[in-house]
C-alpha cells in the first residue's frame, strides 16, 4: 500500500504546486495590469479629464444604481471602470429595490491583462488595447 500513498501525497503535491503557480502568475498580471490603469489616470490628469460619479449597471437592464465610487469608465456600455484611486470595478449588479433607493456597494476587483477573457468571441481584449482605444476617445 505504499506505492498507493506516495503517488496519491505526489499527485496532491503536484496539484497544491500547480494551484501556487497559478496564483502567481494571477497576481503578476494584476500588478502589470495595476500599472497600466495608473498611467491610464495619470494621461486622463494631464488632459484635464475629470473623473464623474460611477454608477453601476442592472445586468440585463438599462437602469444603474449610484455608487459611492467616483472615476471613468472604460467601456462605452458602462460596465467596467477604474476609481481615482486606480481600483478596477465591474460595475454589473443585480436588481434590488434596496439598491434603487440607497444606492449600491461595488467592491474592487483584480485588474485583467485581458479584460473579458472567456467572454463570447470579439468581447475579450487586452486592456493596454482597451485604454488606448479610451483615450482615443
Amino acid at each position: 500500500m505504499e506505492g498507493v500513498t506516495s503517488w496519491r501525497e505526489e499527485r496532491r503535491q503536484a496539484a497544491v504546486e500547480h494551484a501556487a503557480a497559478l496564483e502567481r502568475k494571477k497576481a503578476s498580471e494584476s500588478a502589470q495590469a495595476r500599472e497600466l490603469l495608473a498611467g491610464f489616470i495619470a494621461t486622463l490628469r494631464e488632459r484635464g479629464v475629470e473623473p464623474e460619479p460611477l454608477r453601476a449597471q442592472v445586468i440585463g437592464s438599462n437602469a444603474s444604481y449610484r455608487t459611492e465610487l467616483t472615476g471613468w469608465y472604460l467601456r462605452r456600455n458602462r460596465s467596467l471602470a477604474v476609481d481615482v484611486d486606480g481600483n478596477f470595478y465591474i460595475l454589473g449588479v443585480p436588481a434590488s429595490l434596496k439598491s434603487r433607493v440607497a444606492g449600491v456597494r461595488v467592491l474592487p476587483s483584480d485588474p485583467p491583462l485581458v479584460v473579458g477573457q472567456g467572454a463570447r468571441d470579439g468581447e475579450s481584449m487586452p486592456l493596454a488595447e482597451l485604454l488606448r482605444l479610451r483615450l482615443e476617445s
